[in-house]
């Protein structure tokens, strides 16, 4: 027996690939590849990826890496059919994207990849990553929309609408945020939440949690009459098993094709089988929103400290004290606030709520780009950024509300 063929009879196998455009652009990620795999991996580019991934000899590969940037976005079939093809032959997926836009990002990643590590790839998070695809337990299919949960309606729950009171303010984020928290405030018991989108129109809650919209919400929309909690249920989709969610329909629609009658009949299934309802509201206030307003426990209205939020929020007073509707239920939340040390902000907002004859209540600090990184990526801050100020913030306004509804109810009973 040679040394040569010695040599090739130990080559290990190979167990993974890189995928890409030209791989030398991506020289950390070769560095990575044979820090963690040594020569047990191979490269391939995305057109001779799709024939070799349907091929027998890749039975053997457990994950690929596909890298690409910016260049790459104008090839985005391509790169899904790759992920189609690994997906389909059980070969687990990590994204490496440098300068992709979010939407991209979003498209490739709710078609099947497995994990997204950003390049320049941060220290060992390629190691971390191939860990964590090798080692994730396959989930069971769950039956759509209803996983662990059985409509019950022996509920009574919170009706918690979010409202923007001009754009930009971080209300959906602040809406998704909280149920995400809400859902996961007792680990030993915790409350059975759902969100609601009634942004028909441009309704974006379904992006923050990477959620597909469906045709199901416009039918039960339409047919409300007819509509069970069974039906509302199979509307809905889950995010991580916890949290219910009712996305906005799939094409737009005009706000006001759904009646208040059709918003009292939602809000009433959904309270009757939650603990908490969550609702986005459109930054338009329409007729059926007088019935969420009506139907609410606490209405919360995120503003900045701006003209737009001054003005309209002067403008929202006007409108529902001159038709006596209940104002009071409104409770202000500011987003964006100054810090702790800026006494300049802070008299600031003392002369905006006195200006206006309201009452500030909760002071958001500004969570800084992270969050907004965070809701493209499609996850709830407590996945992403747990350490952020603006998510310990909502996690105790969580807590807060958490504990005036139990305490309620304790008197209750």
């Amino acid at each position: 027996m040679t040394d040569t063929t010695a040599v090739q009879h130990d080559a290990p196998p190979i167990v993974a690939c890189t995928i890409s455009r030209d791989v030398q652009i991506f020289d950390l990620l070769i560095e990575d590849m044979e820090a963690a795999l040594g020569d047990a991996w191979g490269d391939l580019s995305f057109e001779d990826a799709v024939a070799f991934l349907g091929q027998k000899e890749a039975r053997s590969l457990q994950f690929v890496t596909i890298a690409m940037d910016v260049n790459d976005e104008d090839n985005l079939p391509l790169v899904s059919e790759v992920i189609a093809v690994a997906k389909a032959a059980k070969i687990k997926v990590i994204l490496i994207a440098e300068d992709v836009s979010p939407t991209a990002l979003h498209q490739l990643l709710r078609e099947g990849g497995d994990e997204f590590v950003p390049y320049p790839l941060p220290e060992n998070e390629l190691a971390r990553a191939i860990e964590r695809v090798l080692t994730a337990e396959e989930p069971e299919e769950p039956a759509e929309g209803t996983k662990g949960f059985n409509a019950t309606g022996n509920h009574s729950g919170v009706v918690v609408p979010i409202h923007g009171i001009a754009g930009g303010t971080g209300a959906t984020m602040f809406a998704v945020n909280l149920a995400w928290e809400l859902a996961n405030i007792d680990k030993e018991d915790p409350p059975k939440v759902c969100l609601l989108d009634l942004d028909f129109q441009f309704g974006s809650v379904s992006t923050y949690l990477d959620l597909p919209r469906r045709e199901a919400v416009l039918e039960m929309l339409t047919d409300t009459e007819s509509m069970d909690s069974e039906a509302f249920l199979q509307s809905m989709l889950t995010y991580e098993d916890k949290l219910h969610v009712l996305t906005s329909p799939t094409d737009m629609i005009p706000l006001d094709m759904i009646t208040p009658e059709d918003i009292a009949r939602v809000i009433e299934v959904a309270r009757v089988n939650f603990d908490y309802v969550i609702i986005d509201m459109p930054t338009t206030m329409i007729e059926w929103s007088q019935t969420v307003l009506e139907t609410a426990h606490i209405y919360l209205a995120m503003i900045e400290l701006d003209m737009r939020s001054a003005q309209n929020t002067l403008r929202l007073k006007r409108a529902l004290q001159s038709e006596d509707l209940p104002f009071d239920k409104i409770r202000f939340i500011l987003n964006r606030a100054p810090g702790f040390t800026d006494m300049n902000g802070k008299s600031r907002v003392k002369r905006l709520a006195d200006s206006l004859g309201i009452s500030i209540d909760v002071l958001m600090p500004d969570g800084g780009k992270p969050v907004m990184q965070s809701s493209d990526h499609g996850s709830p801050m407590a996945v992403g950024i747990p350490k952020n100020p603006l998510r310990k913030e909502i996690t105790k306004f969580a807590k807060s509300l958490h504990e005036v509804n139990q305490a309620e109810a304790d008197a209750r009973a």
